[in-house]
């Protein structure tokens, strides 16, 4: 097992309890205490945990905090690039779509671009600056426009404020692809940063379907702020490590729930986010 799926294994424990013990997450994982003791020391120093004797323990403001995109960019990829698969199956050429900010839309942006040849005519609007630059390299002759909304950049490397609600009330995307810091059946979509937050109501406001991509650690979590109800989603896409109790709950709750098989190693798709 990798360093980071090690580590968003210990993310996700700290999720469901207050703390966690090295020695019940390597008999867990099968690996060295010591192994997870660095694997602490780095969630540590990334501001994700605070590391205690014997163990760690979550943050008391972890609703607040925002990751960076390069942190997380390679976390839970094989989930991602399974989630962003299958959501590709949903575009056809000629549509007007929209992508918001986030590691999760940013690998449908991988596969997006290494689709052009057959989606041809796309209009893609999105507040994220590694998925306009993606996507605008890669268009070639396949007639797809990048429409970049503008705004105040954010660790997520995503574009929000004012300028990009403008942007956003004068357009209409015929599906929106949103992915989400939490995502909880009673506080439905939410996010640490609150412009953010605004920004992603106006991508719901100005599309006719949205479809969320969701990779298993982000159900109910709750962030700083709500985004939308689970009532304004029309798709979920997840991948199969969910739990069946997960899966039940919002295939309840919403039009469409998908939980993706996993990606082959050959249909992994490389996430170059960090060239970028």
């Amino acid at each position: 097992m990798l360093a980071p799926e090690r580590q968003s294994r210990i993310l996700k424990e700290l999720q469901l309890h207050e703390a966690v013990r090295v020695t019940d997450i390597a008999a867990t994982l099968n690996v060295s205490e010591m192994t997870i003791r660095r694997d602490i020391e780095t969630l540590d120093q990334q501001g994700l945990v605070r590391k205690v004797h014997g163990g760690a323990m979550g943050l008391v403001r972890l609703s607040a905090l925002e990751p960076g995109f390069s942190l997380n960019v390679d976390r839970e990829l094989q989930a991602k690039t399974s989630i962003a698969r299958e959501a590709l199956a949903l575009i056809r050429p000629g549509m007007a779509l929209a992508l918001t900010g986030g590691t999760t839309t940013y690998q449908l942006a991988v596969h997006l671009s290494a689709a052009m040849e057959t989606l041809h005519n796309l209009t893609v609007v999105t507040n994220s600056l590694k998925v306009a630059e993606l996507l605008y390299r890669h268009q070639g002759d396949s007639q797809c426009h990048v429409i970049v909304t503008g705004g105040e950049r954010t660790p997520s490397e995503a574009l929000v404020g004012p300028i990009t609600l403008m942007a956003l009330r004068t357009l209409n995307t015929d599906l929106c692809f949103m992915g989400a810091h939490g995502l909880d059946a009673q506080r439905g979509l939410t996010s640490p940063n609150l412009l953010e937050a605004e920004t992603n109501a106006a991508f719901i406001e100005s599309t006719s379907r949205l479809v969320v991509l969701a990779d298993s650690t982000k159900f109910q979590v709750r962030a700083l702020a709500t985004i939308a109800a689970v009532s304004a989603v029309d798709t979920i896409i997840t991948d199969d490590g969910t739990s069946v109790a997960m899966r039940e709950l919002f295939a309840s709750l919403v039009p469409n729930f998908t939980a993706a098989a996993p990606a082959t190693p050959n249909a992994l798709a490389p996430t170059t986010g960090k060239s970028l």
